[in-house]
C-alpha cells in the first residue's frame, strides 16, 4: 500500500514536464493504478486497486476558465513537456485555458485532461 509520503518523494523529482515519465513509472511501481489532479487547489487523488490517498490542496484556490482553449491549451502543454515551464506555470495555464482536471490512468499509459463540464479536451499517451 502506498503513502502520501512515497508519493510526495517521487513528485519532489519532477522540475518540469520533461521529468513525468519517470514520475509515472515511479508511482505506478508504488501500486498507483490511476489519479485525478485538480487545477483549481492542487489537491490530487491516487487509486490504487483497493486504497486511495489524496495529497491535499497545495494553493490558493484558482478559477478556472469556463471555456477550454484547446489551440493555446496544447501549445503550453508542449512548452511544458519540454521543460520550458515549472509545475505553477503549468497549472496557472491550465486554469486560463479552462482545464479544470487531469486523470493519468498507468494501465493504458493515458493522461486525459477534463473542462469544468467533466469533458474531455485531450488524451495523450505518456512515454514510457
Amino acid at each position: 500500500m502506498f503513502t502520501v509520503e512515497q508519493i510526495k518523494a517521487a513528485h519532489s523529482k519532477v522540475k518540469s514536464g520533461a521529468d513525468f515519465p519517470a514520475y509515472i513509472q515511479e508511482i505506478k511501481a508504488l501500486g498507483v493504478t490511476h489519479y485525478e489532479a485538480y487545477v483549481s487547489d492542487g489537491h490530487i487523488d491516487y487509486h490504487g486497486a483497493e486504497h486511495t490517498a489524496q495529497v491535499p490542496e497545495k494553493y490558493a484556490p484558482l478559477a478556472i476558465a469556463s471555456t477550454p482553449d484547446l489551440s493555446t491549451f496544447k501549445t503550453e502543454l508542449r512548452a511544458h513537456q519540454q521543460g520550458q515551464t515549472d509545475y505553477l506555470t503549468f497549472i496557472q495555464m491550465c486554469a486560463t485555458t479552462g482545464i479544470e482536471k487531469w486523470k493519468v490512468c498507468m494501465e493504458q499509459m493515458t493522461c486525459t485532461y477534463f473542462d469544468v463540464s467533466g469533458n474531455e479536451v485531450l488524451v495523450e499517451a505518456i512515454p514510457f
